[in-house]
């Protein structure tokens, strides 16, 4: 049972979520032999304030 945790800034939209989600499931499945229905996708949207790179805040 992979779990796959993505954070990442906020701003994707539902159905951006979704497909990336099912794309993850069909990889795992054809290069890591998991079963249809084990991959779990977890999403952490980080508002902009909250997330720096390089010493500087993205917002």
């Amino acid at each position: 049972m992979p779990v796959v945790n993505i954070q990442w800034v906020k701003g994707r939209s539902k159905a951006q979520k979704q497909k990336i989600a099912a794309e993850l499931e069909q990889l795992l499945i054809k290069e890591a032999g998991c079963r249809a229905g084990d991959t779990y996708v977890i999403f952490q949207d980080i508002a902009k304030e909250d997330f720096a790179v390089g010493g500087k805040l993205f917002g």
